[in-house]
């Protein structure tokens, strides 16, 4: 069986060289960059087929991210040679992780049934500090079918705190109680 191939690895390798460089923020912003070329359908089709020479590949990643470093536009000529430019999001989002870790920040995933207003957000910010003990780095989704509340994700922790969970165990608690009772 053949070995899935991970961008965390990329991402480990261009961490240690861009902290080496004193590039860290600046690779994440380029890596970002690249991550939003790439997620664009047709530039992405066209890295991805097989008519198309490489060397004209690395010209069209040349011309679309003219300004990114050239140690990162190396690591996208290689990951496009080597056919595995669909790694590109997922080297962008493992190396923010590490340097999230580096930095001590912990990122945190708010759920919420509307959007979240800014005062809202940073008072859930701070308390979500407060609770990791860090820094954090809040992104906000807007889950209508959670009916209300929040659902936080804080690394493995998950705190649901949504009127869904909340209905879903009181239906639960009824159930077991109407089976108890034999009604």
């Amino acid at each position: 069986m053949p070995r899935k191939i991970s961008g965390k690895r990329y991402a480990q390798a261009m961490f240690e060289l861009a902290k080496e460089g004193g590039h860290l923020d600046l690779w994440a912003s380029d890596l970002e960059a690249v991550d939003q070329a790439v997620g664009n359908e047709d530039f992405m089709a066209f890295l991805k087929h097989a008519d198309v020479p490489v060397e004209s590949k690395f010209n069209a990643i040349g011309q679309v991210l003219p300004e990114v470093h050239p140690l990162i536009r190396n690591l996208v000529d290689l990951l496009v040679a080597k056919g595995l430019v669909d790694l590109v999001p997922e080297v962008r989002e493992s190396y923010g992780v590490l340097l999230d870790e580096h930095l001590g920040r912990q990122r945190v995933q708010v759920i919420s049934a509307v959007p979240l207003d800014q005062q809202e957000l940073e008072q859930i910010t701070q308390f979500v500090s407060k609770l990791a003990g860090k820094e954090v780095v809040v992104s906000t989704q807007v889950d209508e079918a959670i009916l209300g509340g929040l659902v936080i994700q804080i690394g493995d922790q998950l705190l649901d705190g949504s009127t869904r969970s909340q209905l879903d165990s009181l239906r639960g608690r009824l159930h077991s109680e109407v089976m108890t009772t034999g009604a």
